[in-house]
């Protein structure tokens, strides 16, 4: 067992949020890289910079559909004056024609067709008199390209071969996949996907849509937390309720602790029996492994976190639905990013003006699920999407951001600017 972090910061007797995640992150040891085709890329993390093998643009390029030309033999070319050039090649894109240009000539050439050597500018069609419906034969110029160069894309004007286009940690969405393409590059070093075991307790729980007797109620926080933990870029490996019973829990700890198991994981978060009551399962079955504190925030103040001698990490999240999903954010989701080497691990954050007050925690951090008020465009407004209460899983699935009101914080008035962290 990792020795265990007892001291640090406090307020009104809790440990902050930042000397928490303090030791969460120096326990997300980064994950090894792989390298996979780029067509498996998406979502993943780089590992390693991305550099181009080839110049972006490869060649020189036409940028218009018109023609190509000697700048020297339309500077002049005006509406009361035309320049009458003789059309000479025809060049679709893909072609991998040079036709020489004399003084005096043009190629009719479309967007993307490599640039003829012998010529420095393109004229558009709708610059000459008769555009694409006169195009071959000759054609008469009516306006005068602004400079030399003008409407051609450089061979390497974006990038040269070698020259880095993604550094490692950027997450690999469609534009950086596109990019990476583009630089004729068709595989990539990525991290490893955290695998991640997902383990709900209570014996209240039943599975949504089974019967409800007296006492039970649809097990959600699993489906919450599994989710949560794959949009983080994490492979769940499992996904399990179990009653609060140290035995049961252990079997299945057993399995995904398991190196030769297929659902052995490097991160298991468990949701409930981490309070103060007297079924705490968590608390009770892994007291010796895992350290409990009492964090300065709501929802989420009972936290548990410890790592097993494998360097597997353990979360011990609270039961109610709003203080699991602060919890992974704050402290899961950041270790998971973290063994991803992701550059960036937090969420952005605006300030916004709240559209109505609510009252705030005395002494505790703040996290209240918010909506965006659009209905002004220029003048955004956040609005509560619960009363505040940890356990209103259907108000939850209207937020689109978290309120993070400091401690410091009395309430939150009408007009008062808050943070506002999204999360969609």
């Amino acid at each position: 067992m990792e020795p265990r972090h007892r001291g640090g910061p406090r307020v009104n007797g809790l440990r902050t949020v930042e000397d928490h995640l303090a030791d969460v992150l120096a326990a997300a040891v980064p994950l090894p890289g792989e390298r996979v085709p780029l067509s498996d890329a998406h979502g993943r993390t780089l590992n390693e910079p991305v550099r181009a093998a080839e110049d972006i643009p490869v060649f020189d390029n036409s940028a218009m559909d018109g023609f190509a030309v000697r700048f020297a033999d339309v500077t002049d070319a005006a509406a009361d004056a035309p320049v009458t050039l003789r059309v000479v090649s025809d060049l679709p894109a893909g072609t991998a024609d040079d036709p020489a240009l004399a003084p005096g000539e043009a190629a009719r050439i479309m967007t993307g067709s490599p640039v003829p050597s012998d010529a420095d500018a393109i004229v558009p069609f709708e610059d000459t008199a008769g555009g694409l419906a006169d195009s071959l034969g000759s054609i008469s110029v009516l306006r005068a390209p602004r400079a030399a160069g003008a409407h051609i894309r450089r061979a390497g004007e974006d990038a040269h071969a070698g020259a880095e286009v993604l550094p490692a940690g950027v997450v690999l969405g469609a534009l950086q996949v596109a990019a990476v393409a583009a630089s004729g590059v068709a595989e990539v070093v990525v991290s490893r996907r955290p695998r991640v075991a997902v383990i709900s307790t209570g014996s209240e729980l039943v599975e949504a849509g089974a019967p409800l007797r007296r006492g039970q109620i649809p097990e959600s926080n699993s489906v919450l937390l599994a989710a949560l933990a794959a949009d983080a870029g994490a492979e769940v490996v499992r996904r399990a309720s179990v009653p609060d019973e140290p035995g049961d829990l252990d079997a299945v700890l057993a399995e995904v602790t398991d190196p030769r198991s297929p659902q052995c994981a490097d991160v298991v978060v468990f949701s409930g029996g981490v309070s103060a009551g007297a079924y705490e399962v968590v608390k009770t079955t892994l007291a010796s492994t895992m350290t409990f504190s009492k964090i300065a925030m709501q929802p989420g103040k009972p936290q548990g976190f410890g790592r097993l001698p494998s360097g597997a990490l353990l979360f011990g999240l609270p039961g109610n639905p709003v203080s699991a999903a602060v919890s992974f954010e704050v402290f899961v989701r950041s270790a998971l990013l973290r063994m991803q080497g992701r550059r960036v691990l937090d969420r952005p954050v605006l300030a916004l003006p709240a559209g109505d007050g609510w009252r705030t925690p005395p002494g505790r951090r703040q996290y209240l699920p918010v909506t965006i008020d659009r209905t002004d465009p220029r003048a955004w407004r956040v609005i509560p999407a619960t009363s505040g209460g940890s356990h209103l899983a259907g108000g939850l699935g209207r937020a689109e951001a978290y309120a993070v009101v400091p401690a410091e914080a009395d309430a939150v008035s009408a007009g008062d600017l808050v943070d506002v962290m999204l999360i969609s």
